[in-house]
């Protein structure tokens, strides 16, 4: 099974990454945000690979892969390599290929991102428009899969949700009902944390189903300690899903957003990845 491939999978061996590793990379940006702007920026992109993909009705595995991929690429490159704005539909043009959910047509893909920010982002945007073309986005792609050194398959946490959900029930059949579909939903909001950087899907899954048990008011703790995982760990990424919340509660994006687009680092020439220091171009 796919799950089963998860520990050889270069997932697994590649790309989950040390916290030291990524804040290296991301100190470039940092000089220009603060973390919290940062974080905001990256919640603010992840939502805009979810609403293209909600409006071209793509399956939400192909959305959290997009994620994925853009989360993978700005923990190796600043902002300032490639601008998050191309970054994101091209991502979602990957990822739709991947995930065998059949090619997206790069046209109408450019067309969503127009109307999208003509509706919701255009006062974001210097020309007051999506300012790419189709070649933007095949010259993006061929860069996001260099960086991506061809690692495309990402395992997600929906499926270890399904499983443990299955396990749950038969002590309690409300849980499929309940807390299934918190769960899924925290899983959705652990897109816009590290989480997927540095903790395999599983433990992912795990945090989502602590979460909803505490929404829900459902008393799993017996069933937690007979599992044989790391439950520091888990609690490690509940308190990032915590911490994201928190920001969310004080995120105004319409008011808050304009100030830190003009903070963000903006690419200067057209795409070349520039070598990072560690010989990786």
């Amino acid at each position: 099974s796919m799950a089963g491939n998860f520990w050889q999978s270069s997932h697994y061996q590649e790309w989950l990454l040390d916290k030291q590793y990524v804040d290296l990379y991301r100190a470039e940006d940092l000089k220009f945000l603060t973390e919290e702007e940062y974080q905001k920026l990256m919640v603010f992109f992840a939502n805009f690979i979810q609403a293209i993909g909600e409006k071209l009705v793509v399956r939400q595995q192909v959305i959290a892969t997009a994620t994925i991929y853009s989360k993978r690429f700005y923990a190796r490159y600043s902002l300032r390599c490639v601008d998050p704005w191309l970054l994101c539909p091209t991502a979602l043009f990957l990822a739709s290929k991947v995930e065998e959910f059949g090619v997206l047509s790069s046209k109408g893909l450019i067309a969503m991102c127009q109307s999208i920010v003509k509706s919701k982002h255009h006062h974001l945007l210097p020309d007051q428009e999506f300012p790419y073309t189709v070649t933007n986005i095949q010259e993006c792609e061929f860069l996001l899969l260099e960086v991506l050194d061809c690692s495309l398959v990402v395992y997600h946490p929906y499926r270890s949700l399904a499983l443990f959900i299955e396990d749950l029930q038969t002590q309690d059949s409300s849980f499929s009902q309940e807390v299934f579909p918190v769960a899924w939903k925290v899983i959705n909001d652990s897109l816009r944390t590290d989480a997927c950087l540095h903790y395999p899907p599983y433990l992912i899954a795990l945090a989502g189903i602590h979460i909803a048990c505490l929404v829900c008011g459902k008393d799993a703790q017996a069933w937690f300690a007979e599992l044989s995982v790391d439950l520091d760990k888990v609690l490690e990424i509940v308190r990032l899903l915590l911490n994201l919340y928190e920001l969310l509660k004080g995120f105004d994006e319409r008011n808050q957003m304009p100030a830190i687009m003009e903070k963000m680092p903006r690419p200067k020439q057209d795409l070349t990845v520039p070598d990072n220091g560690d010989g990786q171009a």
